[in-house]
């Protein structure tokens, strides 16, 4: 019985023969053999189902057109500036020292 990795994309066919994108919500069911997908929530047969064309390895990478590949560059551009930002600040043990020595004479 062929299973369906979590959140693998896939592509569902209908009763109709419509073909539809989506996800694998859960993996195969082992006792009645249907897969649970986000479209309208359904449990279907794994016949149903087929790995999307675009899946390399165990991910989706829908990253044909250049609109995708522009929203990847500029996100990756944005975190890249967020991760190098300084995180921790830097203490001036002077100051405290100060504050310290006026509390001791304070008495």
């Amino acid at each position: 019985m062929n299973h369906f990795k979590e959140n693998a994309t896939v592509i569902y066919k209908d009763l109709d023969g419509q073909m539809i994108d989506t996800f694998v919500v859960f993996d195969t069911d082992d006792v009645t053999g249907l897969t649970h997908i986000n479209h309208q929530n359904l449990r279907v047969p794994v016949s149903q189902l087929t790995l999307h064309a675009k899946t390399v390895c165990d991910y989706h990478m829908p990253l044909a057109d250049a609109f995708s590949f522009e929203i990847l560059k500029k996100l990756k551009e944005k975190y890249y500036a967020i991760d190098a930002q300084k995180k921790t600040i830097t203490l001036n043990p002077e100051k405290q020292q100060n504050k310290l020595y006026l509390l001791a004479n304070a008495s």
